[in-house]
């Protein structure tokens, strides 16, 4: 078939473009003159019948291409064509030489006359199994075409569209027909449709197919998006020219929102596990509220915050608010306190703001910002409140023109208690929050309310378990006199900071120094409230101005009996069990009294190591006191050692913790202990940093308790002692004695009140007490004065009766002296009292009243 077009000159006939149908339908023609013979023969025809036309002209086409069987019909057919009549039908045909059949050619014969006026015929011959495959071609096409479920278009080479199928005009709207001519900028979006134009464009030039092609659009009238997968292929004509390309839409967009689905599971799955993982290290409120907004942000949200209530963080005994309790919030004014202890963001540092400004739409988002660390309130009508009262998750729409989207607010609920409040943004450009968030934002805040209630009640159970062990310990800096004092304590639980172990520093009378050191074997909290009735025991004995080793036995039956059988109550509580012994209490401790005015010290062990003594110019060395059993076994006498301390000396006692663990054994303990004390000269604070930086104090095994004290004896101007003989004369003796030696020290305000005080104390020595009388004046941080006599009566205050004319000297002592008492000694006893140095500004003299009061 020729192609026409219009020049200058006229019409110019051109040959058809290979791959025209006609090279599929195989269109061949011969003639056939007056005799029955074949005149023409074409080259289709021999192309279709393998015959050339030298062999075909002058020959029967009946007997030649006609089988045997089928001859007779066929010359009848001739005879009626030449007779004028124009026929078609079927004819099968064989090659020439053959005898079965190779065909089935359909057959046009039209009469015609030559140019003698005879009768002849010209046959139009097409090939049916050509046809048959068109057809079927046809059909396919039109079945894949038109009778697709899926949108089928395709573009012309220009790349306009045309021809669409059905399934594609249902969606874009109008018939097939309509969208001839349209090119995808008439469907999609600029931006979408600029992609689409590339990938034909692409398709076209190079012959590469396109697979999987998604494309997001919008049906016509419709205002959801689709998304689309697109295929696109060349296609070509039968010879290989490209005519165009096919492509091929489907709908998916319920697979892209099962796998948006699916890959948000999996997400919020891996979200949960990370939060099982890293919510909760800690028993810190303000980091385990950090370790919720780490795993949140951006993994889930754009931006977060928590509030925890004020009254939580600052150790309030009572709960946070319940659900459904209006009081607990502040019912009426809005929450109760919060505070903002952590905030993140992926997109800002703007922190979220509060609704105290009622934003539009009702959201948290008003205008005043809560920057990490306020104390802040909701207004009782706010979601945030809301949300706090109920215990249920809210939903905040953000305010027309904020960066924020939405927002969940989300209560942490913890055990029915409400501790705080966790809110989750989204911004602009974010997809909204759905269901499936909510329900993880729900779980997420839950588990950091869990871990928040439980670093709650560990903060409160810590604050009491330290409450208790620093009020079992002396206070930081202990002041003795002729002692300098440092002390060191480390538990060797880091997390309770509480154990067994303890120090003590107790004054005593005449400025002696009880210095204590105790180890309750064990650890934990057990083992300190053991250690607190030891300590309190320990000081109720000190007080009686015992022996050392005396004290030491007063323990020992202490520590028993914290062992001794439960009570029959609490037996009944343990049926089945019957009687039992509760917790053996096993204690090791050294107790030490230092004179000042001696520097003698005497020592008693009860199963604890040994004191550590390093003179002046000397190498460390232990000091050989007899151990003893340990407190609590009992059955064995305690000894006392009396050791005599150079000036400038320093003693150290200590705790098995120091000197030993699993990595290495005590002597090397020991050893590298007495290392560094090698230079003691050095401020005491530095000796005992540098003791525990040296050893491995790190190892957490055990609690380590250090007392240090460097001697400082009270320098002899610093001490006026005499000694009177049994006669009332010592009584003026002694007032003139306590006058000079006062003025002496320039304490002459308190000349008179010391006289009057003197002469009671040495008169009762002289009425009750026995053989040669002691006085004793001690100046040190106040002044102490001690009456000895060798009487073994103790003095006993008692109130006078009005007819009495004696019987107030021991309450006279008692109300003008800061304190007083007795002690036994090896040879008698000693009564004293103490008073303050003046401050400059004269001493208060008791009133009247008090005078009174004694008579």
């Amino acid at each position: 078939m020729s192609e026409i077009s219009e020049t200058a000159s006229g019409v110019v006939w051109q040959s058809s473009p290979p791959g025209s149908l006609y090279d599929y339908i195989r269109v061949a023609s011969f003639s056939i003159g007056p005799d029955g013979l074949v005149e023409q023969w074409s080259r289709r025809a021999v192309d279709l019948f393998g015959v050339t036309a030298e062999e075909a002209r002058g020959k029967d086409p009946v007997e030649a291409f006609m089988p045997a069987d089928l001859r007779e019909r066929g010359h009848r057919r001739v005879r009626e064509i030449l007779d004028g009549k124009e026929w078609t039908g079927l004819v099968p045909f064989r090659m020439p030489g053959e005898e079965q059949p190779r065909g089935v050619a359909e057959m046009y014969v039209m009469p015609s006359e030559t140019e003698s006026g005879e009768r002849a015929a010209l046959c139009i011959v097409v090939d049916v199994r050509a046809l048959r495959r068109i057809e079927t071609d046809l059909a396919a096409s039109q079945a894949i075409f038109g009778q697709s479920p899926f949108g089928f278009l395709l573009f012309g080479t220009d790349l306009t569209v045309q021809r669409a199928n059905q399934r594609f005009a249902t969606v874009f709207g109008g018939t097939a027909d309509d969208h001839r001519g349209r090119t995808v900028h008439d469907y999609l979006a600029r931006s979408e449709a600029d992609r689409m134009t590339a990938a034909l464009r692409r398709v076209l030039e190079t012959g590469e197919s396109v697979t999987d092609l998604q494309i997001v659009g919008a049906a016509p009238g419709a205002r959801d998006r689709r998304h689309w997968s697109i295929n696109l292929y060349r296609v070509h004509s039968g010879t290989g020219r490209p005519i165009g390309v096919a492509g091929l839409g489907i709908d998916v967009t319920r697979r892209h929102n099962a796998a948006r689905e699916a890959a948000s599971a999996r997400r919020n799955l891996a979200l949960l596990n990370e939060a099982g993982a890293r919510i909760g290290n800690s028993l810190d409120l303000e980091a385990t509220a950090r370790e919720l907004l780490d795993v949140a942000v951006p993994g889930f949200c754009d931006l977060a915050s928590v509030d925890l209530y004020q009254g939580l963080l600052t150790g309030d005994e009572a709960p946070p608010g319940r659900w459904g309790n209006s009081h607990d919030v502040g019912y009426g004014a809005g929450s109760a306190e919060l505070r903002r202890v952590a905030f993140a963001s992926a997109v800002s540092d703007t922190p979220l703001r509060t609704d105290e400004g009622h934003a539009p739409g009702g959201g948290c988002c008003g205008p005043v910002p809560i920057e990490v660390g306020a104390v802040h309130r909701y207004p009782f009508n706010s979601p945030c409140a809301g949300a706090l009262r109920t215990g249920r998750i809210r939903t905040v729409p953000g305010a027309e023109g904020e960066l924020v989207r939405s927002t969940l607010v989300v209560p942490m609920v913890a055990h029915d208690t409400v501790v705080g409040l966790v809110q989750f943004s989204r911004t602009k450009g974010s997809e909204p929050f759905g269901e499936r968030d909510r329900a993880l934002a729900v779980e997420l805040a839950a588990r950091a309310a869990v871990c928040i209630d439980n670093a709650r009640l560990y903060r409160r159970e810590h604050e009491r378990a330290l409450i208790l062990q620093r009020s079992l310990l002396p206070p930081g800096d202990p002041e003795a006199a002729g002692l300098d004092i440092a002390c060191r304590y480390l538990p060797g639980a880091a997390a309770t900071e509480v154990g067994g172990d303890w120090f003590d520093v107790i004054e005593l009378p005449g400025h002696r120094t009880a210095l204590v050191i105790g180890d309750v074997m064990g650890r934990g909290l057990r083992a300190a409230v053991a250690m607190g009735e030891l300590r309190t025991a320990v000081r109720t004995l000190a007080q009686l101005d015992l022996e050392p080793a005396e004290v030491l036995s007063h323990l020992d039956e202490i520590a028993r009996g914290l062992g001794a059988p439960i009570g029959t109550q609490q037996s009944r509580t343990h049926k089945s069990r019957g009687p039992e012994l509760s917790e053996v209490y096993l204690a090791t401790c050294v107790y030490a009294v230092y004179d000042p005015v001696t520097r003698r010290c005497t020592f008693a062990n009860a199963g604890h190591l040994p004191p550590v003594l390093v003179e002046p110019g000397e190498e460390a060395l232990l000091l050989d006191v007899p151990p003893g059993m340990p407190l609590g076994v009992g059955g064995e006498p305690f000894e006392e050692v009396e050791v005599e301390l150079p000036e400038g000396a320093l003693l150290a006692l200590y705790t098995d913790g120091l000197v030993e663990s699993r990595d290495h054994p005590l002597d090397e303990g020991l050893s590298a202990f007495r290392r560094a004390l090698t230079d003691p000269a050095r401020p005491l604070e530095d000796v005992c940093d540098r003791v525990l930086t040296s050893l491995d104090t790190g190892h957490g095994e055990d609690d380590i308790a250090l007392l240090m004290a460097r001697i400082q004896g009270l320098p002899s101007e610093a001490v006026g002692d005499w000694r009177l003989p049994r006669e009332p004369r010592s009584v003026g003796k002694a007032r003139e004695l306590a006058r000079t030696q006062l003025k002496e020290w320039d304490l002459e305000p308190l000349v008179d009140t010391v006289e009057l005080l003197v002469s009671e104390l040495v008169t009762n020595a002289l009425r009750y007490g026995e053989g040669e009388i002691r006085l004793r004046l001690l100046r040190d941080r106040t002044l102490v004065c001690e009456v000895w006599d060798a009487g073994l009566v103790q003095p006993r205050r008692r109130r006078a009766r009005d007819t009495d004319e004696g019987g107030r000297g021991l309450q006279l002592v008692g109300l003008l002296s800061s304190s007083w008492g007795s002690r036994r000694t090896p040879r008698g006893k000693t009564v004293w009292f103490e008073l303050a140095l003046p401050d400059g500004e004269g001493t208060a003299e008791p009133t009247v009243e008090q005078l009174l009061s004694m008579f």
